[in-house]
């Protein structure tokens, strides 16, 4: 275990196709309330943004992409729910992994082979280096030890390797002016929008308990909450969206189209191309 401090490394990586829907450095791998796992790829460094499903699944997902758990670097981890981090317990056993999180995620974790595992800890609000990624952590409003969004960073030393960046944004009741702040220059932005709001009022499978928690200050984001943040995109360097952690039963591609159209006809053109993670189909669709 150590406070990160790695360095960037000069070994390059074989340039990988990983999404038709955009960007070739990122790629939704799986996302829903269920789960989430995302995947970087940059000239020499691989990663896993959080790893919400099981071991197993999780290397059949890169198997898809032509990877394997092998050619992954480091998971970094958002927060301490199985729906982020559930892939623990089967990816530990791999020593060549790294575990990114910050100290209090660690605590909350609950398996008795975590102290084996190779870690490295910031701060959150800090920057930090991992490799070729600059990374900055930064406090998200949500029920857990110590959430966080991340945004990554790299290139853009020379011509030959141009600048990126993905901000990754799940799991927040509702935006801060921080949060903004951090991801309004990203190049892809991948955020949430849980759940609509009447499908949430409507559902039968929650108690009132969990549909409070669910739209609460410390919980998700509809539809319409995401609809506010994209509605600022002039001012921003976004030039990919990613919709994720759609909820299966209160929320669906159809709802989430229909609150972005007004959003898609006042910017007139401006709205940068958005994808959806799909959960009834495990795909990456475009809204449009």
């Amino acid at each position: 275990m150590s406070d990160l401090t790695a360095q960037p490394s000069s070994d390059s990586i074989p340039a990988t196709s990983i999404d038709g829907l955009g960007s070739p450095s990122f790629r939704m791998l799986g996302s829903s309330s269920a789960g989430n796992c995302g995947l970087i790829i940059t000239p020499t460094t691989r990663i896993l943004v959080d790893a919400g499903f099981s071991g197993k699944r999780i290397c059949k997902l890169l198997e898809e992409v032509d990877l394997k758990i092998t050619d992954i670097h480091a998971v970094f981890l958002s927060h301490e729910h199985q729906d982020h981090c559930a892939g623990f317990r089967g990816l530990c056993g791999y020593d060549h992994l790294s575990w990114v999180c910050n100290r209090d995620t660690y605590r909350a974790i609950d398996h008795p082979r975590k102290e084996t595992c190779k870690w490295s800890f910031f701060e959150t609000g800090s920057r930090f280096r991992f490799r070729d990624l600059v990374v900055d952590a930064f406090p998200i409003p949500h029920d857990a030890s110590d959430p966080v969004g991340y945004v990554f960073s790299w290139g853009g030393e020379d011509l030959f390797d141009p600048a990126d960046s993905v901000a990754w944004l799940l799991d927040l009741g509702y935006v801060t002016e921080l949060v903004r702040s951090k991801v309004k220059s990203a190049r892809t932005l991948v955020i949430e929008s849980n759940y609509d709001s009447h499908m949430l009022e409507q559902d039968t499978k929650r108690p009132w308990s969990v549909k409070q928690r669910i739209k609460g200050r410390h919980g998700h984001l509809s539809n319409q909450h995401v609809v506010e943040l994209l509605a600022d995109c002039k001012n921003a360097g976004w030039e990919r969206i990613h919709i994720a952690h759609v909820s299966r039963d209160c929320n669906d591609i159809e709802h989430i189209r229909a609150a972005f159209s007004c959003l898609r006809q006042s910017l007139d053109g401006s709205l940068p191309p958005i994808s959806v993670y799909n959960p009834l189909t495990s795909k990456n669709e475009p809204l449009w």
